[in-house]
């Protein structure tokens, strides 16, 4: 009897119900939290920011808009280096070193940005323990992930491949997102899923990438839908947090 009760204790262990707020659009959400204040973007370069800032939506130039301030810090010394020449304020920085982080003598931010990140990361745990020096005590941290119950993950296998970016170390679920949140200093205080927005296709981009261009639309409306009616097959997963006190 003793041996069905604690089989049973873990199964209800192991179960944790999944949130349904969204899917929210990624940018509207990151944009509306960081309104009127002083932010921190980390890990804001990504290999397509020219062509972004050209078109009008690259992420951290309209964080830059939309903040009161706005400092990047990112690992890649030639994408902070091009954001400069843009008149950007950035800095480059190991983020999963507290210590790195602290030697930046930031002032504190009332909102960290951690967009995309975390799933790239060796050390994610560091790394959220480094963005506690970046926040003030009544500040905030939202970070964005790929979500792993996304609905294309259980439809790419069917091809025999995976969709994976190459540089990602993990996926994550909004329950392993709130263990390392809350083992690394920080009280989880809202969990949505978002949606990825819409690309930007022209003919002048020739007639392949148009093609393929529509074709990504089309399946990313067909999940959206599928993400409206359950939205725990959504693209990723939004999470704000706050620094919790520590012992």
């Amino acid at each position: 009897m003793t041996s069905l009760g604690t089989e049973r204790e873990q199964r209800i262990r192991w179960r944790h119900r999944l949130p349904r707020h969204g899917p929210v659009d990624r940018h509207a959400a990151l944009l509306e939290a960081a309104r009127r204040r002083r932010v921190v973007h980390v890990g804001f370069v990504d290999e397509l920011a020219a062509s972004k800032l050209a078109q009008g939506v690259w992420l951290h130039s309209r964080l830059a808009d939309a903040a009161a301030s706005l400092v990047g810090l990112d690992a890649d010394e030639d994408g902070v280096a091009w954001a400069r020449s843009e008149g950007f304020e950035a800095h480059v920085v190991d983020a999963q070193s507290a210590e790195a982080v602290a030697a930046l003598g930031l002032e504190p931010a009332d909102l960290v940005v951690a967009g995309e990140v975390i799933e790239h990361l060796d050390s994610p745990g560091p790394f959220l323990r480094a963005m506690r020096v970046l926040t003030r005590p009544d500040g905030r941290l939202v970070l964005t992930t790929p979500n792993a119950y996304r609905l294309l993950n259980f439809l790419a296998p069917v091809s025999g491949a995976e969709l994976v970016h190459p540089d990602h170390t993990a996926w994550h679920s909004p329950r392993t997102l709130r263990t390392l949140l809350e083992r690394n200093g920080w009280a989880v205080d809202e969990v949505a899923y978002y949606r990825n927005p819409r690309r930007r296709v022209g003919r002048a981009d020739g007639l392949r990438p148009f093609l393929a261009g529509h074709a990504a639309n089309l399946a990313r409306a067909t999940l959206g839908a599928a993400g409206r009616l359950a939205p725990y097959w959504s693209d990723g997963i939004v999470v704000w947090s706050r620094p919790a006190e520590m012992p």
